[in-house]
C-alpha cells in the first residue's frame, strides 16, 4: 500500500549516449519511481510541480551525446530523466515568488513530477487567457528567442530586407513572420521542397529557398529579390 500523499511517478530516462545518427526508441525508456507531493520537510525555496507539456526542441539532440568539448548546456545524466522546457502547474511551494495553482513555463523533467530546488529557469505564467501549450513555443523559448534576435539584436526597418535561415524551424519561422508583420521583404532557407513550399504558402515568405540544391549563396539570395 502506497503511503498518504505518495504516487507514481512516470519518467523518460536516457539509457544510452547518442553518437552520431538519430536516436533509437532503445537508447530510451520510460521508468517508473514514487513521489510525494509535497515539497520535503525543511528544503526551502523549491516547488513541486504536475508537469502538463512538454517541448520536444532540436538543441536537445545535442545534449544526448556525451559532449568532449564545453557547451552552453551540458549532457543529459544517463540513467537519470531527459531535461528540457515545459509548462506545469505549481502543487506545493516553500518558494516565496510561488504558490500552490500557479502556473509556470520553463526547464523541467520528462516526468510527470518534478520537484525543482531554486528554480531560476522558470517563469510564472501571469497570462492564462491563451492556451497554456503557447508558453511551449510562440511565448516560450523559441518565442523569446526569435523576438529577442529580431527586434533586439538584428531590429531591422519597414522596407529593408531581411534573410532567414533554418527558416522553417520554431524560432526561424517566428522570425519571419514578425519581419513580415513589420513590413520586411522576407526570404529565408531551409533543407527541402517540403519545407521551401512551406515557407511560401504557409508562413507568407516573399521568396525561398532549397539552400542544399545553392553552390553560392550570394548568387541565391540575389535571385530571390529580384
Amino acid at each position: 500500500m502506497a503511503a498518504e500523499g505518495v504516487v507514481r511517478n512516470k519518467q523518460v530516462i536516457l539509457k544510452n549516449s547518442v553518437g552520431g545518427g538519430l536516436p533509437k526508441e532503445s537508447d530510451m525508456e520510460v521508468r517508473e519511481s514514487s513521489i510525494q507531493l509535497k515539497v520535503p520537510e525543511g528544503t526551502k525555496d523549491a516547488i513541486l510541480l504536475k508537469n502538463l507539456y512538454l517541448s520536444c526542441d532540436p538543441y536537445m539532440r545535442n545534449r544526448m551525446k556525451k559532449l568532449e568539448t564545453s557547451s552552453y548546456v551540458a549532457s543529459f545524466v544517463l540513467g537519470s530523466p531527459l531535461i528540457g522546457y515545459g509548462v506545469a502547474k505549481v502543487l506545493d511551494s516553500t518558494h516565496p515568488d510561488y504558490k500552490k495553482g500557479d502556473f509556470v513555463w520553463g526547464i523541467t523533467g520528462w516526468e510527470e513530477y518534478s520537484l525543482i530546488i531554486a528554480p531560476d529557469r522558470l517563469f510564472k505564467i501571469e497570462h492564462t487567457d491563451v492556451p497554456l501549450t503557447y508558453y511551449t513555443g510562440l511565448l516560450g523559448m523559441a518565442g523569446m528567442t526569435a523576438y529577442a534576435g529580431f527586434y533586439e539584436v538584428c531590429s531591422p526597418k519597414k522596407g529593408e530586407y531581411v534573410y532567414v535561415s533554418a527558416a522553417s524551424g520554431a524560432v526561424g519561422q517566428l522570425v519571419g513572420q514578425f519581419a513580415k508583420l513589420l513590413g520586411c521583404y522576407v526570404v529565408g532557407s531551409a533543407g527541402s521542397k517540403e519545407k521551401v513550399d512551406l515557407l511560401k504558402n504557409k508562413f507568407r515568405f516573399d521568396a525561398a529557398f532549397n539552400y542544399k540544391e545553392e553552390p553560392d549563396l550570394d548568387t541565391a539570395l540575389k535571385r530571390s529579390v529580384v
